[in-house]
């Protein structure tokens, strides 16, 4: 299948976001998302220093899933933290992965969406397609520095989760001591090279800069606050280079 390039007047800004979200549009990222989405998962093994399996382990035990229960999955990308949430939670259980990305969900359907209990479907963070108080916990990784307005995919995740659910967000963070600032160094660096080499400069250029533009992990806390999610605490990871943020929704909101 020929994944659909980003039209020119479609491409990715170079400059920072606001604080408040990112620059680019959903449409924008979709499409990003389309072009790289058969490198997409090589090229994390790599940036992550393949670290990420760990990564995505700890933010789904964080989402403290029993086999039965339900769990919403945003920014799917692949599938794989949805497949880990599928894990947790059974055959009895149900999870479903949101992206919008057709490409990617496609890519997520053909490798995990023959399991039962789970489904992918393309959707917006800022709308998505769930009703209210619908799961037990929702669970965003490497995903919400690409969405327009954060506040409203936090209070979107806290939506759709039941008095009590859980929310669940991994990130790359810029911690500022010597190791971070070397590794920093080489993120900045490597990530466009190896992205050039991949065929998608442009794409791994906005990776840089998306994380460069994120806010630090307190200003997170801070908004998850203000989008209604209590408790809101965070965990560092691999010195701080990755945060994982859990926030729960009041049990009387």
């Amino acid at each position: 299948m020929t994944l659909p390039s980003l039209p020119e007047d479609q491409s990715l800004p170079s400059g920072g976001s606001t604080g408040a979200g990112n620059a680019a549009t959903p449409a924008q990222v979709g499409a990003m998302f389309d072009r790289i989405a058969p490198v997409y998962d090589l090229m994390n093994a790599v940036i992550s220093g393949f670290q990420e399996p760990r990564w995505r382990r700890r933010a789904v035990a964080l989402a403290a899933l029993q086999p039965g229960m339900s769990a919403i999955d945003i920014a799917t990308g692949t599938g794989k933290v949805a497949a880990t949430l599928g894990d947790r939670v059974g055959p009895r259980g149900q999870v479903l992965g949101v992206d919008v990305s057709p490409g990617m969900i496609g890519l997520a359907q053909r490798s995990h969406g023959r399991r039962r209990g789970m489904a992918f479907v393309v959707g917006d963070a800022m709308a998505l397609p769930a009703e209210e108080g619908a799961y037990d916990a929702a669970t965003i990784a490497f995903g919400m520095r690409n969405l327009p307005d954060y506040a409203r995919g936090f209070a979107e995740m806290r939506r759709v989760v039941r008095p009590g659910g859980l929310v669940i967000c991994l990130e790359i963070a810029r911690p500022d001591h010597l190791l971070a600032r070397i590794g920093r160094l080489w993120f900045e660096r490597a990530v466009p090279f190896l992205g050039r080499l991949a065929g998608q400069g442009d794409a791994y250029g906005y990776l840089v800069e998306s994380v460069r533009n994120y806010p630090g992990p307190e200003r997170i806390a801070a908004i998850m606050t203000e989008a209604g999610l209590d408790g809101v605490t965070w965990t560092p990871m691999t010195l701080g280079m990755v945060t994982v943020h859990v926030g729960r929704r009041p049990a009387a909101g």
